[in-house]
């Protein structure tokens, strides 16, 4: 109905509504070959009760319903088939025209920016880029030379005069150590024996004294 406020369709919306369209086709035919697959399991009941029955001319017309039936079966089967392809194709309409559309509109975006892009102007902000950032990297690089300088006084002193102190408390630590071991390997003179104490020597003499008195008599 929009033709009548005289609006036009889109290439997508005539293709979204094909696709639409088709997609209610399909689920018509699903439900007729579903009324027909029912239908024929009923003609073979029917066929069978009445073969039992004898009605052989029944038999035969219903037999003739049934492979018409079938063929119909079939041809709905197809029609989906050939309706699903064109459906396909449709899909591959809809991605073509937004592809083609994506790119018309990233091809307006080049020609502007090629409009606005000068490739004099274009030159001179490289060459002005260029310049600016060896300016940086010399600056950066003599600010990095001051500071060293700077730091190299104080800083490389303590840090000489630490390990030096470090190098000689290890120093100190393993010559106690060396000395320590020679103290206690070497053994100390004994004493010298002290003689026999007064006491003893009298009583000894006393003894002997006694003895000779004893021999004498």
């Amino acid at each position: 109905m929009d033709w009548l406020f005289g609006k036009k369709k889109t290439t997508q919306q005539m293709l979204r509504e094909n696709q639409r369209n088709l997609s209610r086709v399909i689920r018509d035919l699903d439900r007729e070959r579903t009324k027909m697959e029912q239908q024929e399991k009923k003609i073979v009941i029917d066929i069978k009760k009445m073969a039992k029955d004898g009605q052989m001319d029944a038999v035969k017309v219903m037999a003739r319903d049934l492979v018409r039936t079938k063929r119909y079966g079939k041809k709905f089967i197809l029609m989906k088939a050939n309706i699903q392809a064109v459906s396909l194709k449709i899909t591959t309409l809809k991605s073509q025209d937004a592809m083609m559309g994506a790119m018309k509109g990233v091809t307006k975006a080049m020609r502007q920016m090629n409009k606005q892009m000068k490739l004099p102007q274009v030159q001179k902000i490289m060459m002005d880029f260029e310049r600016q950032s060896e300016m940086l990297d010399m600056k950066t690089e003599m600010m990095e030379d001051a500071v060293d300088d700077a730091m190299a006084g104080s800083d490389d002193e303590e840090e000489s005069d630490a390990i030096v102190k470090e190098v000689l408390d290890e120093l100190g630590l393993q010559l106690n150590e060396e000395l320590g071991g020679i103290t206690s390997g070497v053994s100390l003179a004994p004493a010298k024996e002290a003689g026999p104490s007064k006491s003893e020597a009298s009583a000894d003499a006393d003894l002997e004294a006694r003895l000779n008195n004893l021999r004498r008599d």
